[in-house]
């Protein structure tokens, strides 16, 4: 019996085997790399979502709230209803670092906003402005974030035409304000 070409046959199969189960894995760690990236962008997605839900209907109390029988329970009401709490626990669990930290800012941001608004404050108040242009603000810096993250690429405001995130330079009542105090 040969010992070289049984040798060689064996090196062969264990060179073969080895290669089919090196590309399996490469295979299957690219499909999980693929999925979590998936996963993430929706969570990052329905965060987005679920926050602008909650801000909508904030806004809308806000406009008037006399119109609420209890406005902080109808303020807790617009973001509990709106799914924000479920969905940052799933962006705290899939979101990268950076992701997450950018979101819980625009989350307290928003529960902010919710406290004013629940206190009364009409769309048009100082009081209103001084929690929602901080909001806005974290809210294009969430999106900000996301982009870089996931597309490699950003943008800022003057593509839009705008000076900053915050809207300050677009809102009616804070030129009107500025106006009026000389700003």
């Amino acid at each position: 019996m040969d010992w070289g070409t049984l040798l060689a046959t064996l090196s062969g199969g264990v060179i073969a085997i080895s290669g089919t189960v090196l590309a399996d894995h490469l295979r299957h760690r690219h499909e999980s790399e693929r999925n979590s990236e998936a996963r993430r962008r929706a969570v990052y997605i329905e965060f987005i979502t679920a926050a602008g839900v909650g801000h909508a209907r904030l806004r809308q109390i806000a406009q008037s709230p006399e119109a609420e029988a209890d406005l902080a329970a109808a303020a807790r009401a617009a973001l509990s209803e709106a799914g924000i709490s479920e969905v940052r626990e799933r962006l705290f669990i899939d979101a990268t670092t950076d992701i997450a930290g950018a979101g819980q800012a625009m989350f307290e941001r928003l529960r902010v906003l919710q406290r004013v608004v629940g206190e009364g404050a009409r769309q048009t108040s100082p009081a209103f402005h001084d929690a929602y242009h901080p909001y806005l603000d974290a809210v294009w810096a969430y999106r900000v974030a996301v982009r870089e993250e996931l597309e490699g690429r950003s943008f800022e405001p003057a593509a839009f035409g705008w000076e900053e995130w915050d809207g300050k330079d677009r809102c009616v009542s804070c030129r009107r304000e500025a106006t009026a105090t000389g700003g």
